[in-house]
């Protein structure tokens, strides 16, 4: 019995799709829920599985190809798998195991999205890896395989060859051309330029900072982050959890950072629907956190680091992106001291958190050496004026500063 494997039917904030990689080929068996293909749009990475055990009799749609919703792209025969023989394409011979810098940056142009990402996270020297897929194309498959054999080293540049004496003390220019590589951007990265590029003229982007003791933030976290853990199913307290709660209360006070544009309108949202922006080897997603007001702690702090797990994965669908009233970054995991973010359109403020650094400060006349961060809040000028952004980002930096006043909403 023939079935269609068709695209995911797409929402109507996603107009088509393209063919990222297929991670099996003609002829081959397959289980159900095996992954087969996956599917880049501009927003989220699909992954399409087989819907039932057999074998892969055609593929309709290569890689690269432009897709729409709910397009056919292979059919399977049902129940094959077990009298069909081994495939013997090209697309299953192994491939030559390839040596040199050049060859390593083919097979990399040639990396699906999750393969990619395996490569990246586990610093993997593909020229070690056998590809299976087409034209020897390394897939997801591939990389799995080979981490489990064991053989997986770390990619390490090969050590120079011993310099004589005399070449010591006159290097020698390297020798050929000076190589360039032009590889096409993703669907999402280019989505996410144009989304910024869209930010900063259609917008009149304006950001305001603030600094924030975190002193009073770090004894509560000590004090409780083991008994929080325990009673929370293993549930870590960050401060994530209580930036979003300090910013659904801020926003409650200051309904403008939580409204829209829309034409000559403004939409205020009667809710908190809070975006955590979260960098992928496929860009920045930010994810949303649905009545975020009505979230516990330990609900937010959980509910981020599943959103951030999905996304490493590649995992997110595009409910989990769609919407969002107000968005919350944080670049201090990378190490920023300070940065402007971008607002999200068609939000009109966007939080940025950064890193903890000790530095003296004066207090009651004394120099006294505290932990501080800079707050950063880019907002949209054409609906909300300094003086509602300074005090919103100084109501935030009252109820961190005193993490009593978020249980108490004072």
């Amino acid at each position: 019995m023939a079935i269609e494997i068709k695209a995911p039917a797409f929402p109507e904030s996603v107009a088509d799709g393209e063919v990222a990689a297929w991670h099996k080929q003609e002829g081959e068996a397959v289980s159900r829920d095996e992954l087969i293909v996956e599917i880049e749009t501009d927003k989220v990475v699909m992954e399409v599985v087989a819907p039932e055990d057999g074998v892969l009799t055609k593929i309709h749609a290569q890689e690269g190809d432009t897709i729409e919703s709910e397009q056919l792209l292979a059919s399977l025969e049902q129940g094959a798998a077990a009298s069909a023989p081994a495939a013997e394409s090209p697309a299953a011979e192994a491939a030559p195991v390839a040596t040199g810098a050049e060859s390593a940056e083919d097979l990399a142009s040639l990396l699906g999205p999750a393969a990619r990402q395996l490569v990246e996270e586990h610093k993997l020297d593909i020229t070690r890896i056998t590809g299976s897929g087409k034209n020897g194309r390394i897939t997801k498959e591939d990389i799995l395989k080979y981490l489990k054999s064991g053989d997986a080293d770390k990619a390490a540049a090969p050590a120079p060859a011993p310099a004589s004496t005399a070449a010591v003390a006159a290097p020698v220019a390297p020798s050929g051309e000076r190589v360039e590589k032009r590889v096409p951007m993703t669907r999402m990265r280019a989505k996410i330029a144009e989304r910024l590029l869209d930010a900063t003229q259609e917008t009149a982007m304006l950001t305001t900072f603030n600094e924030v003791n975190m002193a009073p933030m770090m004894a509560l976290r000590s004090k409780y982050k083991e008994q929080f853990e325990k009673t929370h199913n293993g549930t870590r307290l960050g401060f994530m959890g209580m930036f979003v709660k300090a910013a659904c209360e801020a926003l409650k006070r200051f309904p403008e950072v939580n409204a829209s544009i829309d034409g000559r309108d403004v939409v205020y949202h009667g809710y908190q629907d809070i975006g955590v922006a979260v960098s992928t080897p496929n860009g920045l997603v930010v994810p949303v956190l649905r009545d975020a007001d009505f979230m516990s702690i330990a609900d937010v702090e959980a509910a981020i680091r599943d959103l951030g797990l999905r996304a490493r994965d590649n995992k997110l669908t595009i409910e989990d992106m769609t919407g969002g009233t107000f968005t919350v970054t944080n670049g201090g995991v990378f190490g920023s001291l300070m940065s402007t973010p971008i607002l999200n359109p068609p939000q009109t403020g966007i939080l940025g958190m950064h890193k903890i650094q000790d530095r003296p400060m004066a207090v009651n006349g004394e120099v006294v050496i505290l932990p501080m961060m800079y707050l950063a809040l880019s907002y949209d000028h054409r609906l909300i004026d300094g003086k509602t952004a300074v005090q919103f980002l100084v109501a935030i930096k009252d109820l961190i500063e005193d993490p009593a006043r978020i249980l108490l909403q004072l």
